[in-house]
């Protein structure tokens, strides 16, 4: 997707400040379907937890998303992450807020005290050179007025990419994958990704966190996929 500097990304009309992406009224239409505030996935009521999660809930308390993994948003992300285009990240970051304070004055979130990123492992942040969603995360913490916690996480084994596994093979590939470098007891963290698919990897984290004694546990991403 080709656009004039300073113009939205969407409907190509001058932006206020160059740097946003896209303007409040198109950010107002990438909205993610109705679901589930708890998993993210379809459901009748978008304020209440869906049947599945009542049944077996996920370990983490509300999952927060711009839009469902469709375009424009997944070639925006596509673009972040294998195509380098890191100037992308702030102005992504700012639709991931949009949708952050959209929720907390509608249906309310949980306190946050702190934000870490979904982490790569070393030789995998070396081969790509950045970690995307920490590109995300630290603008988010800083308008947010919390901590962003870089090294909270550490990805101890290196594993397949998950993109290509069933949801099966993720939950197997993502065992005993993750070390907690922080104390985290009584604390309200969010874990920052760009896209959520089966839920595998940040579920590894949440239950990692709750397992230390977090107080709650949120999910924000740009996409879920469904």
């Amino acid at each position: 997707m080709l656009t004039i500097p300073g113009t939205c990304w969407l409907c190509r009309m001058p932006l206020a400040r160059p740097g946003w992406g896209v303007c409040s009224r198109c950010a107002k239409h990438l909205q993610p379907s109705p679901h589930c505030p708890q998993c993210g996935l379809p459901a009748a009521h978008s304020r209440l937890p869906c049947g599945r999660c009542l049944q077996k809930p996920p370990p983490w308390q509300r999952l927060v998303y711009v839009s469902d993994y469709a375009a424009p948003l997944s070639g925006l992300v596509h673009r972040l992450k294998f195509q380098r285009q890191t100037a992308l990240a702030a102005s992504l970051a700012r639709l991931l807020l949009i949708n952050v304070l959209r929720e907390k004055r509608t249906v309310g979130l949980p306190p946050v005290d702190s934000i870490i990123s979904v982490p790569l492992h070393r030789r995998r942040a070396w081969r790509r050179g950045f970690n995307q969603s920490a590109l995300l995360a630290k603008p988010l913490a800083r308008w947010l007025g919390c901590r962003y916690e870089a090294h909270a996480i550490s990805r101890i084994r290196e594993t397949a990419v998950q993109h290509r596994l069933s949801a099966r093979l993720r939950r197997r590939n993502l065992k005993n994958a993750f070390r907690l470098e922080l104390p985290v007891r009584g604390l309200h963290i969010v874990i920052v990704d760009d896209v959520v698919t089966t839920g595998s990897t940040v579920a590894q984290i949440a239950r990692l966190l709750l397992q230390h004694g977090a107080a709650t546990v949120q999910v924000w991403c740009l996409c879920r996929t469904l």
